[in-house]
């Protein structure tokens, strides 16, 4: 990786020093940059445009919408760009729009989502995580860390790498596992975690799927039933749910690195224009445990919008 953040560092200077054509990147996301985890993402997408001398939009719909994001896709390709970005939450939605882009000769990299259909539909390689090996690598460590009963709080029900998230997690953990459906409302997660600890106090896990969505508010609702016993981790970084973390509220929290899914796909398509360079192989970002001993490391750059 430090290898590759080299090469993009050497391409600014050379494009800094050298006049080269104008490059185009369209990124086209699920998440919507107003989210504090896809505020990063989009973070990293405008430093390695700014690096390496570029041009990129980030797009995305107001909600999680396959039909508007396969449409802002679309919208992409018309405009012929050097090269698309595009996250793949949903491959029978999205597709048809991502293998029109490729028929179209434009160079498509996924990112954070749609790592096993990635190459099936032509992009050039993925950057991101397993999400079901982290979801099995969540499970194995709650696990080991005591658990016997736990719930999955999946607040973006239809999203295919989310339920992947909790497929990996209750095969990694190998006990009872629930799946709770809520939606992207911080209050609305606190309450019905909060039912769902005291209807079943043998519940003693819980697994987030976002930190500032969901992992923040399962920490307020175990320590508002006085529940010291619950194990509580997420995928993703805050700053909230780390400092949670670092004070022992919270059992740990899965790092994918999303500024680096933001930051190498525009890098790479920049590299590719101006130099015909692409990388071989997919690149995994994740998955990383933040724990107790290394949350404090990081809870400065979470706020700044890096990790």
């Amino acid at each position: 990786m430090k290898r590759l953040l080299a090469a993009v560092a050497t391409v600014a200077l050379v494009a800094a020093a050298t006049p080269v054509l104008a490059t185009d990147i369209i990124v086209v996301a699920h998440g919507q940059a107003n989210d504090p985890f896809w505020s990063v993402v989009k973070n990293g997408a405008e430093k390695a445009a700014k690096d390496a001398g570029v041009n990129v939009e980030f797009r995305s719909p107001e909600t999680f919408d396959m039909v508007a994001m396969g449409q802002m896709i679309d919208a992409a390709v018309n405009q012929d760009p050097d090269g698309i970005v595009v996250s793949i939450p949903d491959a029978d939605a999205l597709g048809p729009s991502i293998k029109r882009a490729v028929d179209a000769g434009i160079p498509v990299i996924s990112m954070n989502s749609g790592s096993d259909v990635s190459h099936k539909l032509g992009a050039k390689l993925h950057v991101g995580q397993s999400e079901f090996d982290a979801g099995k690598v969540a499970g194995q460590k709650l696990a080991e860390l005591g658990g016997k009963k736990g719930i999955c709080v999946n607040q973006e029900v239809g999203n295919v790498s989310l339920d992947l998230r909790c497929a990996g997690f209750k095969e990694g953990f190998g006990k009872d596992v629930t799946i709770l459906p809520t939606s992207t409302d911080p209050t609305e997660v606190q309450s019905k975690v909060r039912a769902a600890l005291e209807s079943d106090k043998a519940v003693n896990v819980v697994l987030g799927l976002n930190a500032s969505l969901v992992g923040e508010p399962a920490v307020k609702a175990a320590q508002a039933l006085g529940r010291n016993d619950v194990l509580i981790a997420t995928f993703d970084l805050s700053a909230g749910f780390l400092k949670d973390v670092a004070d022992g509220k919270a059992a740990f929290a899965i790092d994918q690195q999303q500024f680096l899914q933001g930051y190498l796909p525009v890098a790479f398509l920049a590299l590719n224009a101006q130099y015909g360079l692409i990388p071989g192989g997919d690149v995994p970002s994740g998955p990383n445990l933040v724990t107790k001993d290394t949350a404090a490391k990081v809870i400065d750059l979470s706020a700044k919008g890096i990790r």
